[in-house]
Formats: C-alpha cells, sequence, structure tokens
C-alpha cells in the first residue's frame, strides 16, 4: 500500500455514545527515524503525544461499514489494526484493566483445610457409627447410604442440566469408579465390623500409598525408590495390626473376638484400601472432563444396585431392631453426603499435599473414638503398625506436595 507510507491525522468527531475509538499513527520505515529525532526534540521527557481520543457513536460503526464499501480503498485505512475500542465509562473512572481481569476477592487463609478437616470428622463419625448398629449387614448399610445419595444428586443433575450418562468416551471409566467405590465402601464398612475400629481405619487409610503404585502400573507415571519404601512401611503396618499366628503365635493379644473374625475384617480392610486406590487412578484418568455430581451419580446408582443383588442373594435384607438404629443410617447417608461434599470443596481451592495430611486426623479420631466409645485400649502392635502407616502416607503426600511446589 503505497498509502502507508503516511502518516494518519487524527480528526476529532463529537457523538452521543459512550465509545472511545484511538488512532495510532502509522509511519513508513523511511520516516521512522526522521520521526524519532523530531519527537525527541519536541518531546524530550519521552512521552507519547500521539494519540488523540475520538468520540464516535456505536451506531456509525454500522455506518462506517456501509461507507467503507461504497469508498473502497479511501476509507480502508480507517480499518488498520492500530485503533483500539474502549468503553468510556472504564476510561473515565481511571481504572485499569489487567490481563488478569478483575481482581478476585481473597478468600480465607485455611479454608481449604479446614473444609478437609470437616470431612475428616464426618468419615469418622460414620465409622463409628457402623460399628454401633447392630444386627445389619455391612452390605444393607452401604445400600441405604447409597439410596440416599442418589436421591440427594438427581435434582442438582437436573439444575446444572449435566445429563445422566455423561460423555459417551468416558462411560467405562465411570461405571469402573461406581464399582470400584461401591466396593471399597462395602469393605470397610464389613472390616469395621469385624475387627476394632482403629485397625480398620488405619488399614484402609494406606490406601495414598497403593495409588501411587497403581499410577505407576497403569498411568505410566514416575515410580521412585521412595514410593517402594513408603509401601514396605505401609505392609509392615498391615502387618502388625494383623499379626498373624505364624509371626505371633496362635493367640495373639489385643484381638476383638476371635481371630478369624480379625483376619475377615483385616483381609476387607485391606481389600478396601486397594479398592479405593483403583478409584483415585480411574478418577485421575477421567480427569476433569467429567463432572463431580456426575461421578457421585455413578457411585449411588451401581453401589445401590449391586448392594440390592449381594443382600438379595445373601439374604441379609432386614430392618434395623429399633428406631434408633434407622435413624442412625439415615444419620450415615447424611454424613456420607456432607463428607464428599467438603472432600472436594477442600480439593478444589488446597493442593492435595496438605488435605491428604489432613486426613490423618481420622486415624487420631478412630482411636480416640474407640477408646471413649468402646473401652478398648489400643494394643502396642495396633499403635506401631499405626505409625508404620501414618508416616508412610504422609512422606507420600509430603513429597508430592514438594515436587508440585517446585514446578509452580
Amino acid at each position: 500500500m503505497g498509502e502507508s507510507n503516511h502518516c494518519l491525522r487524527e480528526g476529532a468527531l463529537t457523538v452521543e455514545d459512550d465509545v472511545t475509538v484511538t488512532f495510532h499513527k502509522v509511519v513508513s520505515h523511511e520516516n521512522q527515524s526522521r520521526l524519532y529525532n523530531d519527537r525527541e526534540e519536541d518531546d524530550p521527557d519521552g512521552e507519547d503525544q500521539a494519540e488523540e481520543t475520538v468520540h464516535l457513536r456505536r451506531n456509525c460503526l454500522k455506518d462506517a461499514g456501509e461507507e467503507q464499501e461504497a469508498r473502497g480503498s479511501e476509507h480502508s485505512l480507517l480499518c488498520l489494526p492500530a485503533f483500539c475500542v474502549t468503553d468510556k465509562k472504564t476510561a473515565s473512572s481511571g481504572e485499569e484493566k489487567t490481563p488478569e481481569g478483575p481482581e478476585k476477592p481473597k478468600r480465607c487463609p485455611g479454608l481449604g483445610l479446614f473444609y478437609a478437616f470437616l470431612s475428616t470428622v464426618f468419615f469418622s463419625i460414620i465409622a463409628l457409627l457402623v460399628k454401633t448398629i447392630q444386627g445389619v449387614h455391612a452390605i444393607e448399610i452401604s445400600a441405604i447410604r447409597c439410596f440416599f445419595q442418589m436421591l440427594f444428586v438427581i435434582p442438582l443433575l437436573i439444575y446444572h442440566k449435566i445429563g445422566f450418562l455423561g460423555p459417551r468416551d468416558k462411560r467405562i471409566y465411570l461405571v469402573l469408579r461406581g464399582f470400584l467405590g461401591s466396593n471399597a465402601m462395602i469393605l470397610l464398612y464389613y472390616a469395621v465390623q469385624q475387627m476394632p475400629l482403629a485397625d480398620a481405619t488405619v488399614i484402609m487409610f494406606s490406601n495414598p500409598v497403593f495409588t501411587s503404585l497403581l499410577a505407576w502400573i497403569f498411568l505410566k507415571e514416575k515410580c521412585t525408590i521412595w514410593d517402594c519404601v513408603f509401601t514396605a512401611f505401609t505392609l509392615t503396618g498391615v502387618i502388625l495390626i494383623a499379626r498373624p499366628p505364624f509371626l505371633f503365635g496362635d493367640h495373639p493379644s489385643g484381638i476383638e473376638g476371635n481371630y478369624t473374625n480379625h483376619v475377615k475384617g483385616t483381609i476387607a480392610a485391606f481389600g478396601g484400601a486397594v479398592g479405593a486406590a483403583f478409584t483415585f487412578v480411574v478418577l485421575r484418568k477421567m480427569g476433569k472432563s467429567v463432572h463431580y455430581y456426575l461421578s457421585v451419580w455413578y457411585y449411588a446408582v451401581i453401589g445401590l444396585i449391586e448392594c440390592i443383588i449381594s443382600v438379595s442373594i445373601l439374604g441379609e435384607w432386614k430392618l434395623p431392631f429399633c428406631g434408633k438404629d434407622r435413624w442412625m443410617l439415615m444419620l450415615i447417608a447424611a454424613l456420607g453426603i456432607a463428607g464428599q461434599t467438603f472432600l472436594t470443596k477442600a480439593l478444589q481451592i488446597e493442593k492435595a499435599g496438605p488435605v491428604s495430611l489432613m486426613r490423618t486426623v481420622d486415624v487420631v479420631l478412630a482411636f480416640f473414638f474407640q477408646f471413649v466409645f468402646f473401652n478398648r485400649a489400643p494394643t502396642w502392635w495396633s499403635l506401631g503398625g499405626a505409625l508404620c502407616v501414618v508416616l508412610s502416607t504422609s512422606g507420600v503426600a509430603l513429597r508430592k506436595w514438594y515436587i508440585n511446589t517446585r514446578k509452580s
């Protein structure tokens, strides 16, 4: 364009609308050095006086488009990408818009950790209630929790217009998430009924270590020597809690009930920890492409179907003996929903490392509830096993927290 070698002259047009259009001078390469020298002489402070504001009416933009077709290349100079359209209200107020947009309100420090603490307390109370209820199978308790959780999620799915099936390419992962998560819940409740509350909680709490190991196998995530060390510590803690006869003799101390039930509870808690680890791997595989409510929906529906089939086959479906236990079942469902909600909110505003460390309070509460409500003091073997599991789980959380902090 031959006309690009000349400077555009600015003019002032008076109109009524609140639109500010700023024109910039367009200078050829030949005159650039001369113009710079002239500007140095006229403006020694280095302030750019080459911009003038012209107030145009919004409707004039449409008229300008029509005039452009009529004038052709003569008017095309106004369409150069050297002018900016801004709102006069923003310009007149003197506020500068940053690239990040409006400043976000400051959140309360430690709010994420407070949410994580609340979720931990709710989950601990659920385990206590499951241990307290008599004559109701763990699968039936799980079915009631899934039923109320499903009723809670349905209106949320409708309100947010999420749908009930999810993305076509993610449905297989959603089914796996529901199946594995519900099985982990059933196994945990069964373990709590068969062995001391604290021991079952400690074994179930070891799932972060198995999550790292399974993520290395299925997601090809990096596995270091530290992961192997933490896994060994976790297995040592489980052995100290289980106290197998070939290591501790035929009559180990501190066993609740007969040793056969203790072994069943240990296997169930260990299986629940592995199931929870598989669930986390599936959730990590799905990423953020699937809404959280949809994940909870599959968890509740598949869990309810599985529990109804299992209880029907076992013939264990029956109402609790008294009204108190029925209210406790409803409380378990409500606390389960609240615990999952607060845990999700904690992970949304806080890093996973501190949230995982806060979850260690679950082990402390389990020992406290066991001593206060069931008058059972923990044995040294249980305390040693809990120490191994807590150290390994905290080590995994701290290591991931440190790595993510360095990357950010």
